[in-house]
């Protein structure tokens, strides 16, 4: 999908295609992964996005990879968006401290320079 010209939309064959999953295959998903909910355009046909894609390609792997069960996939899908949530901040904070070192590291030079 890297290669490809991006576009926010795709059809099922279009994922089907890209995933290498048949149609009807995506469609009983979306009845077992809550998650996975692609909208649908004016005629009804479904219109995924990248992130359903994404979501597809980590489905698969739990199913046919990992040789996770439908009820097994669902719940390790569901403690990896409740990990991920409860880190959102993490990664903020730690920019935040990178900077503020920067900051003083900055100003430690600056004075250093003055003093020239």
């Amino acid at each position: 999908m890297a290669d490809e010209k991006k576009k926010l939309y795709y059809s099922i064959s279009e994922v089907s295609e890209l995933t290498g999953l048949k149609s009807h295959i995506l469609r009983f998903w979306e009845g077992e992964f809550s998650i996975l909910r692609p909208r649908k355009n004016r005629a009804g046909n479904r219109a995924y996005t990248e992130r359903d894609i994404i979501i597809i390609q980590r489905i698969k792997k739990l199913l046919y990879d990992e040789k996770y069960t439908i009820e097994g996939a669902k719940q390790r899908l569901k403690s990896d968006h409740e990990r991920s949530d409860s880190q959102l901040t993490l990664p903020f904070n730690d920019d935040k401290r990178r900077l503020d070192e920067i900051r003083k590291d900055l100003i430690k030079l600056r004075d250093m320079i003055e003093d020239l």
